[in-house]
């Protein structure tokens, strides 16, 4: 039997983690949907709704994030390889939410002021929290859990 990419410390904080970790996505995903339509109507509704994507997401992403620190940089069972690819992920992560608190702050000003800015930041959000899930994937690949016996 091949170690599993995960050791979580209990079952209870694995099952928190991937029930969490995918909301931030899906919020910052639609904050980039919502800051691009702002962008091209003006309409302040996106604009505000932007905002709240995107501070909703920033509550979400915390949590699994503090979980994800403890898993990795604490010493585990998984490959040499799979650790490299779960530190990528980490940081791609960490990156991706330094971007929206940033975008955040953007959203903050007048609703006429946060263009292009906007826009921007949320595309490196989506951007670094892709990289991140990709390397995760590539850490679970490298660890073996994908194989089918």
């Amino acid at each position: 039997m091949t170690p599993l990419v995960t050791t979580y410390r209990s079952r209870f904080a694995a099952a928190l983690f991937e029930l969490l970790d995918p909301i931030p996505f899906g919020l910052f995903v639609g904050t980039l949907i919502f800051d691009i339509t702002y962008a091209l109507t003006r309409n302040v509704f996106w604009g505000k709704g932007a905002a709240w994507l995107v501070s909703v997401g920033l509550l979400f992403a915390i949590i699994p994030r503090f979980m994800n620190l403890v898993q990795v940089w604490v010493p585990s069972s998984a490959p040499l390889p799979a650790r490299r690819f779960q530190r990528l992920d980490f940081w791609f992560y960490l990156v991706g939410i330094v971007a929206a608190i940033l975008n955040a702050f953007v959203h903050s000003r007048d609703a006429y002021a946060m263009v292009p800015q906007n826009v921007v930041l949320s595309a490196i959000t989506v951007a670094f929290l892709s990289l991140a899930l990709l390397m995760r994937a590539l850490a679970r690949f490298a660890a073996g859990e994908t194989r089918h016996e």
